[in-house]
């Protein structure tokens, strides 16, 4: 027979169990916000090694080799094999990043602060995370927590555009 206390101990323990995911998607984007801002950085300043240690570069090649094949095939243009290594890294380098102020479409004159990236994160897990375009929900770099830092595992093929918004006022 269940009492009264019971249920009260029940809705407390559900309340608190809620309490507890929702504050790890807070833990999670305050700390991704960090990592990925320090990758923003390295990209902005051209910074080859920063920006290669926040890579994971067989998952990233991964991604983008999947989406430029299914590119061509919607074009009715099946290259066998896909895109080459070369093609792919070409892709993946910091002057592929283009960073630029939400509201103007200026690009930044400096990279972006944790403060501005974190409001742009989508958390999906403890381990994995994604910036997305204001107002949209279409992510454009998504990351992986591996080895302690977080990593750059995809990225957006065609119109790779990072809009960050203006910092706030003090």
């Amino acid at each position: 027979m269940v009492t009264l206390m019971d249920r009260k101990l029940s809705v407390v323990a559900v309340v608190v169990f809620a309490a507890v995911l929702g504050g790890c998607g807070v833990g999670v984007r305050a700390d991704a916000s960090k990592g990925i801002a320090r990758f923003l950085a390295a990209a902005h300043r051209g910074d080859r090694a920063a920006f290669e240690a926040a890579l994971d570069r067989e998952a990233l090649r991964a991604d983008l080799h999947d989406q430029v094949a299914a590119l061509g095939r919607g074009s009715v243009l099946d290259i066998d094999g896909g895109p080459s290594e070369f093609a792919l890294d070409r892709m993946i380098s910091p002057k592929a990043f283009k960073l630029v102020e939400a509201r103007t479409g200026q690009v930044l004159p400096i990279a972006p602060t944790a403060a501005q990236v974190a409001p742009l994160l989508k958390v999906r897990d403890r381990r994995h995370v994604c910036l997305a375009t204001p107002g949209r929900d279409r992510c454009v770099l998504s990351f992986a927590r591996e080895k302690g830092a977080w990593r750059l595992v995809g990225m957006q093929a065609t119109d790779l555009r990072i809009e960050v918004p203006a910092p706030a006022n003090k």
